[in-house]
């Protein structure tokens, strides 16, 4: 049961990774095909396409480092390890 657990855990953080890329991207890059529409122009899309490229690269960074910074199960169980030796040596 705890295997399923943790695919389906690290299958959501792969789709989470995947929305926050692409939403942003798919945004700016829609709100420069209007922009272009609207100001008949052809290079609004471009600069929105890759400001919408840097957002979800910062987005993904962000997620990733809190990510990283969570404390994991096998952070709990070194830390108790530790725990329990303290108690020992006393």
């Amino acid at each position: 049961m705890k295997y399923k657990r943790t695919v389906y855990h690290s299958l959501a953080l792969i789709t989470q990774f995947g929305i926050n890329m692409l939403v942003p991207i798919f945004l700016c890059t829609f709100a420069g095909i209007f922009l272009d529409r609207l100001c008949k122009t052809t290079f609004i899309v471009i600069i929105l396409f890759f400001l919408g490229a840097a957002a979800g690269f910062r987005n993904v960074f962000i997620f990733a480092k809190k990510i990283y910074e969570r404390p994991t199960e096998r952070d709990d169980v070194i830390a108790s390890r530790k725990g329990k030796e303290v108690k020992d040596e006393r």
